[in-house]
């Protein structure tokens, strides 16, 4: 049995602890805003936090996690940064298919918790690991920067 906060509740799973987070929090969890990408950790669709940092799910065993806290998707509103990146997400009208958004939302978020006036190369460091099919990255980088500012 594996213990794990997610989104402030601590909650008890029964799984492997070389499962990934992705797949207990999606197939398990039933917390199905964090994607499925590549599965490989490289395109940033499963993006969420632990204690803070932007992390990849999908390569994240759960047996990893003991005593950190998991935000994902779902929660990410109740804090200052998230909800400035949510408004300016939309503001800026980023999202076109929107299926890697939840993953640069959560990287755009950990950014700004860590640096609260990002330079362009900072925005373009902390989103490298995440890839628009769209190409929105003009976009992403506009909300990121209103976040900021607001």
């Amino acid at each position: 049995m594996i213990t794990l906060e997610i989104n402030g509740t601590a909650r008890p799973f029964d799984v492997p602890p070389d499962m990934p987070l992705l797949w207990v929090l999606r197939d398990v969890a039933h917390l199905t805003g964090t994607k499925f990408g590549c599965g490989l950790g490289l395109c940033g669709a499963c993006t969420v936090h632990v204690d803070g940092t932007a992390t990849r799910s999908c390569i994240t065993p759960v047996g990893s996690l003991a005593g950190k806290r998991v935000t994902t998707i779902e929660a990410i509103g109740e804090t200052a940064q998230g909800k400035r990146i949510q408004r300016a997400w939309l503001d800026r009208e980023v999202v076109q298919c929107g299926y890697c958004q939840s993953g640069q939302i959560m990287s755009a978020t950990a950014l700004l918790a860590s640096n609260a006036a990002p330079s362009d190369s900072d925005i373009d460091a902390a989103m490298s690991g995440n890839i628009c099919r769209c190409g929105t990255y003009v976009r992403i980088r506009a909300a990121i920067k209103q976040a900021a500012r607001s």
